[in-house]
């Protein structure tokens, strides 16, 4: 079985929760292109790092989900809101991160070096997150809805959004789309979100 991501659920509000994920690392890959197909432009790098296209030809465990995220919300390591109603859309190609989450056991100091400099590691801190799961298909549009319907369910239950949203898929292409499970991650103030 594919270790997932471990967390503790802060509050379920019945359309979403919220959950409390301890610091973890990421290893990610910026790609440009339509979001439909960026994870499967960077699977390969990244899974290649997994299997071995690393300093010490170490193999790491695949875990779940993958995450991808506009790397348009991202100026120079800053979050930008996603409640900040005037910002522009990017000009030119859209752009993404995606990134596996490597296991609990490493940190940013244990992981290999990747052999791929496009293969970045990054330290993520302890953090609250507002997740709502969803089935089907991972289109652009069916995305995008979920993830308005998140930020509006946000708002109404009080809660400050305060970083990027995140596709989390937990499923490879080949599971039929009805089967799949996938989730919309948004980072929240964790002083608004006890329980």
């Amino acid at each position: 079985m594919t270790e997932q991501q471990p967390y503790d659920v802060v509050r379920d509000y019945g359309t979403f929760e919220t959950r409390r994920y301890p610091e973890h690392v990421l290893a990610e890959v910026t790609v440009e292109g339509p979001f439909e197909s960026a994870g499967n432009r960077a699977f390969g790098l990244l899974f290649g790092y997994i299997t071995g296209a690393n300093a010490t030809r170490t193999k790491i465990a695949m875990t779940a989900p993958v995450l991808q995220s506009s790397s348009d919300l991202m100026i120079d390591g800053v979050r930008r809101s996603p409640d900040i109603e005037d910002v522009s859309a990017p000009s030119g190609p859209e752009r993404y991160r995606v990134a596996f989450v490597l296991p609990a056991t490493l940190t940013a100091a244990s992981a290999p070096v990747p052999a791929d400099s496009t293969v970045q590691l990054r330290t993520v801190p302890e953090s609250v997150v507002a997740a709502a799961r969803f089935s089907g298909s991972w289109s652009a549009a069916r995305y995008g809805a979920h993830r308005e319907k998140l930020r509006a369910d946000v708002r109404a239950a009080g809660l400050t959004a305060i970083g990027p949203d995140i596709s989390a898929r937990f499923d490879p292409p080949f599971m039929p789309a009805f089967l799949r499970h996938n989730e919309v991650l948004l980072e929240v103030d964790p002083s608004t979100s006890s329980a």
